[in-house]
């Protein structure tokens, strides 16, 4: 059942997003070659009636792509100029290239709208809601019912923040800014405690934050935006850590450790796959919205550059950027999916 889950969580974040820039390139009647799910050799493919487009499953589960005339080339000899990507309107272009990301970012808010309708939606603020007597920060002035505003003068505006934070500074004291019940602000510092348990072994800082429950319509949608929008800026101040070197390349996971956690998640019931999947939705729309050749987010640069300039971008030098970001990319996934085969062993 995981293997099926895996597939179904990869193949729907997937399949949305080619979905977008499908449904747009169609609209712009580009002529479309083939619209792919998965990756490598083709196990299954049907054309429609007066379709020119070859829809297909690929055997690895890990990507999809739609095939357009005139995305890669600035003519393609085979197919009517007004029908390749290239030479469509400027809006055309920019439409088609930024759907996938839309689709993306529409349906994680729709799932999260769902899960907060069925499962209720937790305080939007990190306040704390027990102390462990066995641990430091029980004797400390922290109390419950105090919300945290900073970590190492950081500042935290919701729970997952707070956890990102606290993977930073693994195993290091911190020093809290918490806002009292009564108004006042003080910051304390507080101390890990490194915990073994079933043969693993991490730092806790002994306590727990309100979970408690509110629902309703209208609570669901505003944590269906307001989700959304903290996992994209937790996905930011992520790769600014990366990039200081905060945080290890080694905490990435590709296809096996997405398998792993998807394994995880199936164990916890329906709605922690419901939230994988719109995890990976934000995760996909925010990796494609990065200016880095071979993603959308790099052709959409290039776009805005001949935007700016009044004149496209030579399309060799375009295309030579693109090849090399995608050969990058490629050794950047072997590194990781290496490490995901050392964790997975280990």
């Amino acid at each position: 059942m995981s293997i099926i889950y895996f597939i179904l969580v990869l193949g729907i974040t997937v399949l949305v997003h080619e979905l977008g820039h499908f449904i747009f390139a169609k609209k712009a009647k580009v002529h479309i070659y083939e619209f792919a799910i998965g990756m490598g050799p083709q196990i299954f493919k049907f054309k429609r009636k007066n379709d020119e487009t070859i829809y297909s499953i690929r055997l690895l589960p890990i990507g999809g792509f739609v095939s357009m005339a005139g995305e890669d080339i600035e003519n393609d000899n085979n197919v009517p100029k007004d029908k390749q990507l290239c030479n469509k309107k400027w809006t055309e272009r920019f439409l088609v290239m930024f759907a996938g990301i839309a689709f993306n970012f529409l349906l994680a808010i729709t799932l999260l709208f769902v899960i907060g309708l069925a499962s209720g939606v937790s305080p939007s603020k990190p306040i704390i809601a027990s102390l462990d007597e066995k641990y430091p920060i029980y004797n400390s002035n922290i109390v419950v019912g105090d919300q945290i505003l900073e970590v190492n003068n950081h500042n935290i505006n919701s729970p997952d923040m707070l956890l990102l934070d606290l993977a930073r500074y693994n195993g290091e004291k911190i020093n809290l800014k918490v806002k009292h019940k009564n108004g006042k602000i003080e910051e304390v510092t507080i101390e890990p405690v490194l915990v073994h348990k079933d043969n693993n072994s991490g730092y806790l800082y002994g306590f727990a934050l309100d979970n408690t429950k509110t629902y309703g319509f209208l609570p669901a949608l505003k944590y269906g935006f307001r989700k959304t929008i903290n996992l994209v800026e937790q996905m930011f101040v992520t790769l600014f850590y990366l990039a200081k070197g905060d945080l290890s390349i080694k905490n990435l996971a590709g296809p096996l450790g997405i398998y792993q956690i998807v394994d995880s998640a199936a164990s916890a019931g329906i709605i922690s796959i419901i939230y994988l999947i719109a995890y990976l939705c934000i995760n996909v729309g925010f990796i494609n919205l990065i200016p880095f050749p071979a993603f959308d987010g790099g052709r959409i640069l290039f776009l805005l550059i001949e935007f700016i300039k009044g004149s496209k971008v030579n399309s060799k030098v375009e295309n030579t950027i693109h090849t090399i970001g995608f050969i990058f990319l490629m050794i950047l996934m072997a590194f990781i999916t290496f490490n995901d085969i050392t964790r997975f062993f280990n």
